[in-house]
């Protein structure tokens, strides 16, 4: 969803640029695909073997390639520089595991030679811009725009869906509601019995479970309906009739719409250990009052600029006991509430302001301007000195993406011929 706000831009800017974007997952590819612009081409990526990639590169002929938040695949970065793409890569992050992985003696020289392809490379934080330089990465192509993850979009929402959830926050008016979202395996325990801690004070209280995976989510509501809980479905569209005060999600990319629904958003993948945290500005932006584990990886950057900015802005909690009581605070004293909402929406709209013009300046002069000389070695070199002068020389350490994190290729062609028979 991070690359959508630069897509737009790129078409904005560059209308006569042909889009190709890839995605790895077919989680991913299933939600991406209903907001993602008309005339974006969409399709899964190849598998990092040479032969898919050299088939892919031969078939599309990108003028460049632009990676967000993928891994390093060897064999996509080295045909494509073999071939003239220009290559980019922005959010660009590597775990602490990674990073020790590509320091040894044995790989390093790959990594290196890996990195120095790139005409641009966006860290995700001034930490990580460090690893990569100690990857030796050139300096000149390190910059810096802010986290893609911090701009949260507007997208068209049909008919149908709007009147869903119109329906449901009808059904939630008159109850108190909380939400825990993106929650992995093991953690709707946690939820769960802080659900049976709050609903001893609130009995009318509704609790709204968004499992990661939709199929979690079916899994939970089951083993609920056996212990003799009334549970509602969101994929069966079953009602909060009452005496039901679980309302399990089990659908994909609605999430942004149900954070409107909830004062009170607690973002999972952050309560056990080996876990790595989500975006908690799509909750920011949608004026709840967030709260999240202490397992939150590389989104610790986001928590720390956040808290910065407000220190209500966002509420870490270690474990069941201090997210009851955080919970308890926050539905007995609407001040408090208010004032984290309000901390988290201003948090938000501080982080993201700016960032997609930035990365479109980068692209623009890193990416696009060098594509042009080399489509026309004619072109006098002083005419971009706004691309060879205007190199900010900044540092940073990079995190890879956990494995449940889908990777994003963004193909961008120059050629303006017609690509609509060229279909997979």
């Amino acid at each position: 969803m991070a690359a959508i706000p630069i897509i737009k831009q790129c078409i904005k800017q560059r209308p006569d640029l042909n889009i190709l974007m890839t995605t790895t997952t077919a989680s991913a590819f299933e939600v991406i695909n209903k907001r993602l612009p008309s005339g974006v081409i969409y399709q899964f990526a190849p598998l990092d073997t040479l032969t898919a990639v050299r088939a892919f590169v031969d078939y599309w002929k990108p003028n460049a390639i632009i990676l967000i938040e993928s891994e390093l695949w060897p064999n996509l970065i080295m045909t494509a520089s073999a071939n003239g793409i220009v290559l980019a890569l922005l959010n660009a992050r590597m775990s602490a595991k990674s990073f020790k992985h590509f320091s040894g003696p044995v790989l390093l020289p790959l990594i290196s030679l890996m990195l120095s392809k790139f005409s641009l490379i966006v860290p995700l934080s001034n930490m990580q811009a460090i690893q990569f330089q100690l990857l030796q990465a050139p300096p000149c192509v390190i910059n810096f725009s802010g986290d893609l993850k911090c701009v949260v979009e507007d997208f068209d929402v049909s008919e149908g869906e709007l009147r869903s959830i119109e329906d449901l926050k009808l059904e939630l008016a008159h109850r108190q509601v909380w939400m825990a979202s993106s929650i992995h395996r093991g953690e709707e325990e946690i939820m769960l019995g802080v659900h049976r801690e709050l609903t001893k004070i609130h009995p009318d209280m509704v609790t709204i479970l968004v499992p990661r995976v939709p199929r979690h989510g079916l899994e939970i509501t089951q083993e609920l309906r056996k212990k003799g809980q009334n549970v509602a479905l969101r994929s069966r569209h079953e009602k909060l009739v009452a005496g039901t005060n679980i309302y399990v999600v089990d659908t994909l990319g609605e999430l942004r719409l149900l954070y409107g629904l909830t004062p009170i958003a607690v973002v999972g993948g952050s309560f056990l250990p080996g876990l790595a945290g989500h975006n908690i500005l799509e909750a920011a932006a949608a004026g709840c009052a967030v709260l999240t584990g202490r397992h939150i990886g590389h989104f610790s950057q986001m928590v720390l600029e956040m808290q910065q900015l407000n220190s209500l802005s966002v509420l870490q909690v270690f474990g069941k006991l201090e997210l009851v009581n955080a919970l308890k605070e926050l539905f007995s004293d609407a001040k408090v509430l208010e004032a984290r909402r309000m901390a988290a929406k201003q948090a938000y709209h501080s982080l993201s302001s700016g960032i997609v013009s930035s990365v479109w300046n980068l692209l623009n002069s890193h990416v696009f301007k060098r594509v042009a000389l080399l489509e026309d070695p004619s072109l006098q070199f002083s005419r971009f000195e706004s691309f060879t002068l205007r190199y900010n020389l900044l540092v940073a350490i990079t995190v890879l993406g956990s494995s449940g994190q889908a990777n994003i290729l963004i193909y961008l062609f120059f050629r303006t011929a017609s690509l609509g028979a060229q279909k997979h």
